[in-house]
C-alpha cells in the first residue's frame, strides 16, 4: 500500500466516523425529546427543595475550612525537629513512637556516633519495626520499652527511616 492509498483509506475512515457521530447525535436528541415529552405529562419524580441561605453559607464555609486544613497539613506543616544532644561523645535523641515518630526529624553531626532511643507506645503491628535502609539497619521495637538504634553517619545528607510497612516516616539530617 503506497502513501496515496493510505491517505485515501484514512479519509474514508474519517468520513465514516463523522457520519456515525451525526447519526448517533440525531438518535440521542430524538430519544431525549421523547423522554422529555413523556415526563412532562406525568408529575415530576424529583422536586427541588429550597434550603435556607444560612445553611448554604455554613456548608460552604465548613467545606472550605476542611480543604484549607488538609492543604496546610500536607503542604505547609513542618515536621517536628530536634538537634541531638552529645553526651560522652555520643549524640542521643529520644523518639516517641505513637501514631508516627516524634520528633520526625533529627539533626546530627557527621562522623560522631548516634544513638536514637525509640520509645514505642503504639501497639499497632506497623510500628513494631524501624528501618534505616541507608545504614542497613532493621530494628524491632518492643512495646512500652526503650530500644536504642546506634550508627555513625560518615556522609552529610538527609536519610529517611520508616516503619516496617513504609507507612510512617522520619528523617536524619546529617550536618558537617
Amino acid at each position: 500500500m503506497n502513501t496515496g492509498e493510505h491517505t485515501a483509506m484514512l479519509k474514508i475512515k474519517l468520513i465514516n466516523l463523522t457520519i456515525s457521530l451525526i447519526l448517533l447525535g440525531t438518535i440521542a436528541s430524538s430519544a431525549s425529546a421523547e423522554m422529555t415529552e413523556e415526563h412532562s405529562t406525568r408529575s415530576p419524580q424529583f422536586q427541588t427543595v429550597e434550603q435556607p441561605l444560612a445553611l448554604k453559607i455554613g456548608l460552604t464555609v465548613g467545606g472550605l475550612a476542611l480543604i484549607s486544613a488538609q492543604l496546610w497539613w500536607f503542604l505547609f506543616s513542618k515536621p517536628k525537629s530536634q538537634q541531638a544532644e552529645t553526651s560522652n561523645g555520643i549524640q542521643e535523641v529520644s523518639i516517641t513512637v505513637d501514631g508516627g515518630y516524634s520528633p520526625s526529624l533529627v539533626t546530627v553531626k557527621r562522623g560522631q556516633p548516634v544513638r536514637l532511643k525509640f520509645v514505642r507506645r503504639d501497639p499497632s503491628s506497623c510500628l513494631d519495626k524501624v528501618l534505616f535502609p541507608d545504614f542497613h539497619i532493621a530494628q524491632d521495637l518492643a512495646l512500652n520499652a526503650t530500644t536504642p538504634v546506634e550508627f555513625t553517619p560518615q556522609t552529610v545528607g538527609h536519610y529517611q527511616y520508616s516503619c516496617g510497612m513504609n507507612m510512617f516516616h522520619g528523617a536524619i539530617d546529617v550536618k558537617e
